[in-house]
């Protein structure tokens, strides 16, 4: 964003305190991909005080290193031993000088970017403007799309089903080695016009290009991160060998990954996860290196809560955001959220958390019954 463009900014801000939790939500319902289930949702839920105001952000590791190396355990105790009394205390002009703070410390991209995120809504908040007017995004709402779970064929297609009938602009099936190309074919010939990708979570190799062949044939939008979490080199030649475009999650954990990954065609569709590139920062820099190439980006969710929800959207706001992201009704994951606000899409729509920083605040009755442990930090 041009430095002319910004908005008239105040002083330092100064973080006088923070408070650190681990909070668990059970699902709904399992959530299954090619890696593993998931029952609940147990993640740090990062708060920073400043002149009386408060700024949330939420971590959005796992509890075991199956998505990427960080975990739960792991970032807990780097926020509490070192990043946290690292920045209480100190004052910061704007969140790229907090994000400097932190960029010594190597990859650890989730747990910087609590901290990150957390400042940007409190110094949103601080400046009384919406979190999407300072990253540069406009607009009261963003397209939604869902991400369906892995499970058997017929309840899938029941579940496309009720999701483009409440509006949902696109479907992602979660596919893994034996739960593709049957599935794919039931649900393109059940609904033939719909906006369709699939997620493969890392589960194939090189030696499956045949099947990712197959999956021309279906009319996806794209197929997302099909090979290895970490090699960019092998999605860049899968990509000659296929017609569908694709899309990098987990390989894309900083900029300069995705600078490789545009330079080398191995992504021509990015998902932007703002807690897995470290804040809002570099994901605000990713969205705009991608559209220098002009490959749309779109935000992908971790099953987060209203708070990490909240983030996604604002951030969801800014204009190479053309495909429907992963911030679906916060209902279809937990029976009560931790925040006040209701998360709910409209005919497909997700409006926009209205007011200072990322617009929801917590209820801190629900939230005392879902907290594993606290953690206070003072300046």
């Amino acid at each position: 964003m041009p430095a002319q463009s910004r908005p008239a900014l105040r002083s330092a801000l100064r973080i006088d305190g923070a408070t650190l939790r681990l909070v668990r939500l059970p699902l709904v319902t399992p959530f299954t991909i090619a890696t593993g289930t998931l029952t609940e949702k147990v993640f740090p839920l990062l708060t920073l005080r400043a002149d009386g105001l408060e700024g949330h952000a939420e971590g959005v590791m796992d509890p075991l290193p199956d998505y990427l190396e960080e975990t739960v355990a792991g970032a807990m105790d780097l926020l509490q031993t070192v990043l946290l009394p690292q920045v209480v205390g100190k004052s910061y002009a704007n969140p790229e000088s907090l994000a400097r703070t932190l960029a010594p410390w190597r990859a650890n991209h989730m747990a910087k970017a609590t901290v990150e995120m957390a400042f940007w809504d409190l110094w949103a908040r601080s400046l009384d403007l919406p979190l999407q007017t300072l990253l540069g995004g406009e607009g009261d709402a963003i397209d939604v799309g869902v991400s369906l779970g892995i499970g058997p064929i017929d309840q899938t297609l029941d579940r496309v089903g009720a999701h483009l009938a409440q509006g949902y602009k696109r479907i992602k099936l979660k596919v893994k080695p034996g739960h593709d190309l049957a599935l794919l074919d039931a649900v393109r010939r059940a609904y033939p016009d719909a906006h369709l990708t699939v997620d493969a979570n890392c589960c194939y190799t090189l030696a499956d290009t045949g099947l990712l062949q197959a999956m021309d044939g279906f009319a996806l939008d794209y197929i997302e991160q099909p090979l290895a979490w970490d090699d960019i080199h092998d999605h860049a030649t899968l990509q000659t060998r296929i017609r569908t475009p694709i899309c990098l999650d987990e390989c894309i954990r900083t900029v300069d990954h995705a600078r490789k990954a545009l330079q080398s065609d191995a992504a021509r569709v990015m998902n932007i996860k703002v807690g897995r590139v470290g804040g809002h920062v570099a994901a605000r820099q990713i969205h705009d290196l991608s559209a220098a190439f002009q490959v749309p980006v779109w935000c992908g969710g971790m099953l987060e809560s209203g708070i990490g929800r909240a983030h996604n959207i604002h951030l969801s706001t800014l204009p190479n955001f053309t495909k429907p992201g992963d911030t679906s009704s916060a209902s279809r994951y937990f029976t009560r959220d931790i925040i006040e606000q209701k998360l709910e899409t409209v005919d497909g729509r997700m409006p926009v958390p209205p007011g200072p920083g990322i617009g929801v605040s917590l209820d801190l009755d629900y939230l005392a019954t879902a907290t594993l442990a606290l953690h206070e930090v003072r300046a």
